[in-house]
């Protein structure tokens, strides 16, 4: 899970895209996709299918793998971002890559802009990024399913957070503006400020301390629990005015553990007013004063956050305190890689949308017809490729990416 690149985006065809979404779609029932498989899905000959395969390998969008049983490939965070940004970039989200602004233990952090230049947050969720032992004792990742990958639950976890972000937006909490989401991939308002934890000195400890009490007791009250309230989470402003980051793994005050998961949000606000304000309250809520008024899992079920969804996002929770296990010395930390579900047929018509949607096309429901998607794919990549007649390569170069790096803003045209 390396650093970002997106040099490469502006040289794949697409072929090469149509690879590494037939490899996606390949890796819902296996962990090693065969290579009959993928030019299958691809609707490539096997030969041509090769030679896209060693060149995505090269440019580490592809990983080869090979066992006693079988041999094949399967897709990485690197070409797991290059689908997100495509598919944002087809949509005009996002026209540019900027520095990175931070890194966390399940996260990246990229400033990037659209083509007016209005300067955004992109969110990519790692999950696995830790050693697998030590996130398995943090998360109950094997409640239900017990085969999972890890793209899947960091799609699983970047939708949560879109879905949570959106809700708590809408109801005026201090929250990033949510502005788009694709795969693990979520794009956020920029917020101008510092996270607290880099805070050293304020001049009104105490109203900040009372601001985030508030808060907690707002987001009970509307019947969630953060469940990482911290001073890593919580962005502070020139006006000393808290913004709430990172949901994925927020809570129900429903769940059998809320009562611990609220205490232990409290206790960690607590902490650092004490450590780094030298500041302590005797008042602080509990979670036997909470007044349920509002119930926003109900609002984002209705906005597409379906019901196989949120039996799954229980994997993203952190287990209770009675469901924690002491950590074996011989433990393998890389014992890994969850497995994967059950095998099932793969579905060509998904396949299909997911190309379209990469070339910037809206898909209906209406237009189920085979013969009018491949004429309208086929009649729109015409047209692209006459607009960029002068871009080279493929219809994929009518997306102009721009890497600048700060200081000195240098950019590179794809």
């Amino acid at each position: 899970m390396g650093k970002l690149n997106v040099v490469v985006l502006r040289y794949l065809s697409r072929d090469d895209f149509r690879v590494l979404t037939a490899v996606e779609m390949g890796m819902k029932n296996h962990e090693i996709v065969p290579v009959s498989l993928i030019s299958s899905i691809a609707s490539l000959r096997h030969g041509g299918c090769n030679k896209v395969l060693r060149e995505l390998v090269k440019h580490k969008l592809l990983a080869y793998e090979r066992t006693k049983t079988v041999q094949g490939y399967r897709l990485n965070y690197g070409g797991y971002d290059y689908l997100a940004l495509k598919t944002l970039s087809s949509r005009d989200i996002i026209l540019s890559v900027g520095n990175q602004m931070g890194v966390g233990k399940e996260s990246d952090i990229y400033m990037v802009a659209n083509e007016e230049g209005e300067q955004f947050a992109l969110k990519l969720h790692r999950l696995g990024r830790t050693s697998f032992r030590n996130l398995k004792n943090k998360r109950d990742y094997h409640k239900h399913r017990h085969k999972m990958s890890w793209l899947y639950l960091s799609r699983l976890s970047a939708m949560k957070e879109y879905a949570y972000m959106k809700a708590l937006y809408d109801r005026g909490f201090p929250v990033p503006r949510p502005v788009d989401y694709n795969r693990h991939a979520v794009v956020m308002e920029l917020i101008n400020g510092y996270p607290m934890c880099q805070v050293r000195e304020i001049q009104d400890p105490a109203s900040l301390y009372s601001e985030i009490m508030e808060l907690i007791v707002k987001l009970a009250n509307h019947g969630l629990i953060h469940g990482d309230f911290n001073e890593f989470n919580l962005m502070l402003d020139d006006s000393d005015h808290v913004t709430m980051i990172d949901f994925p793994q927020m809570v129900s005050t429903s769940h059998p553990n809320a009562e611990w998961y609220f205490d232990r949000d409290v206790k960690c606000v607590r902490d650092f007013f004490i450590k780094r304000f030298n500041y302590e309250s005797e008042l602080y809520p509990t979670f036997k004063d909470i007044k349920k008024a509002y119930c926003l899992d109900v609002e984002i079920s209705a906005s597409g956050y379906t019901k196989e969804l949120q039996q799954d996002d229980q994997l993203l929770q952190p287990v209770g305190p009675e469901a924690e296990e002491p950590i074996s010395g011989d433990e393998d930390d890389d014992a890994g890689t969850p497995e994967l579900p059950s095998q099932e047929p793969i579905d060509t018509e998904e396949y299909k949308q997911a190309l379209l949607e990469l070339e910037g096309l809206k898909i209906s429901v209406e237009t189920s017809s085979e013969e009018k998607i491949e004429k309208e794919h086929e009649e729109t990549c015409s047209a692209k490729v006459i607009c960029t007649e002068d871009a080279i390569m493929s219809i994929t170069n009518h997306l102009k990416i721009i890497v600048h790096y700060r200081p000195v803003f240098k950019y590179t045209v794809f």
